[in-house]
C-alpha cells in the first residue's frame, strides 16, 4: 500500500524561502543537493525560484527563469534519471524550465493565476501538479470564512478536473494546499480526511514539511519542526498520499520504510 508514496525533495533557489536550510544559491550547491537527496530517498526534484510564504514579494519572469533554469540543467545532466518538478505558477517560466529539462509543473494555483500554464502542459504532455488556493497572488494568504473545508476541496477539484480534461489533461495530481489560506484546524481536519479526496480519482500531494500549522501548535520554530512534521507525514502517508513534499528526505523516506512493517 505504502510502497508507491513518492517523496519529492525541496529545492529553493530563493533568499526568502520560510525555512533557511532549504535556501540554496551556487549550482555546485544545487547538483551535492540534489545528489543527497537522490540518495536519500527522492524521486522527485522539486525547484523553486519565487517564494509564496505569506508576505513575499513577486519576483519578474525574467528573474524567476534565471534563478531556476541553471539550476534544473545542472541536477538534469548530473543525474539524468531523476524527475524535475519547477514549482511556478507562470507559464513563460514553466515553459523555459520544461526546455531546461523539467518534467512536471507544479502549479500552486492550478491554472488560476495563469491558465494559459494549463494549454503548456498539455502541448508539451508534462506532468502536472494543481493546488487548492483561494483569492489572487496578493490574497492567496487570507483565510476566508467556510463552512466545510473538505467540501470546498473535493467542489474545487471536481471542477478543476473538468477543466483540465477540456485543456486535454486527464493524468495528473492534486494538493490540498495546506497552510494556504486555511486555519491550523482546517489543515488538521484534511489532514485527519485526506482519504475523502480519493473521490476525485487523482494521486494526492501533501505538503506539510515544517509548516506554522505544526510548530505554532506546537510552540516552536520552523527550524524545530523535524520531529512534528515526521509524526504528520506519518498520518498522510497511512492516509493514502502519494507524494510526500518535504524538507527532510532521510526522516521521510524512514517513515515509508516503517510504515511497510506497520500494514
Amino acid at each position: 500500500m505504502f510502497n508507491n508514496t513518492q517523496i519529492m525533495a525541496i529545492m529553493n533557489l530563493t533568499p526568502d524561502s520560510f525555512y533557511a536550510n532549504s535556501r540554496i544559491s551556487s549550482a555546485q550547491e544545487v547538483v551535492d543537493k540534489a545528489g543527497l537527496y537522490i540518495k536519500e530517498g527522492a524521486s522527485i526534484i522539486d525547484i523553486g525560484g519565487q517564494s509564496t510564504r505569506p508576505g513575499a514579494a513577486m519576483i519578474s519572469e525574467s528573474e524567476e527563469i534565471e534563478r531556476v533554469c541553471n539550476a534544473i540543467e545542472a541536477i538534469c545532466k548530473a543525474f539524468p534519471a531523476i524527475k524535475v518538478s519547477i514549482d511556478t505558477f507562470q507559464s513563460k517560466v514553466a515553459k523555459a524550465a520544461l526546455n531546461a529539462g523539467a518534467s512536471i509543473v507544479n502549479d500552486i494555483s492550478c491554472g488560476s493565476f495563469d491558465p494559459s500554464i494549463l494549454e503548456l502542459v498539455a502541448q508539451q504532455k508534462s506532468g502536472y501538479i494543481g493546488m487548492h488556493i483561494t483569492g489572487n497572488k496578493e490574497s492567496m494568504h487570507v483565510i476566508p470564512e467556510r463552512l466545510d473545508i473538505m467540501k470546498e476541496l473535493i467542489d474545487f477539484f471536481t471542477q478543476k478536473k473538468q477543466l483540465l480534461a477540456d485543456c486535454g489533461i486527464q493524468d495528473w495530481v492534486i494538493d490540498p494546499g495546506f497552510g494556504f489560506g486555511k486555519t491550523i484546524q482546517d489543515n488538521f481536519t484534511i489532514m485527519k480526511d485526506l482519504r475523502k479526496l480519493q473521490v476525485i480519482g487523482l494521486p494526492i500531494l501533501v505538503g506539510v514539511s515544517r509548516k506554522s500549522s505544526i510548530y505554532k501548535t506546537l510552540g516552536i520554530s520552523a527550524d524545530e519542526a523535524l520531529n512534528g512534521t515526521t509524526v504528520v507525514h506519518t498520518i498522510a502517508i497511512k492516509n493514502g498520499a502519494s507524494i510526500l513534499r518535504v524538507h527532510d528526505v532521510k526522516e521521510a523516506k524512514q517513515a515509508l520504510i516503517l510504515m511497510e512493517y506497520l500494514q
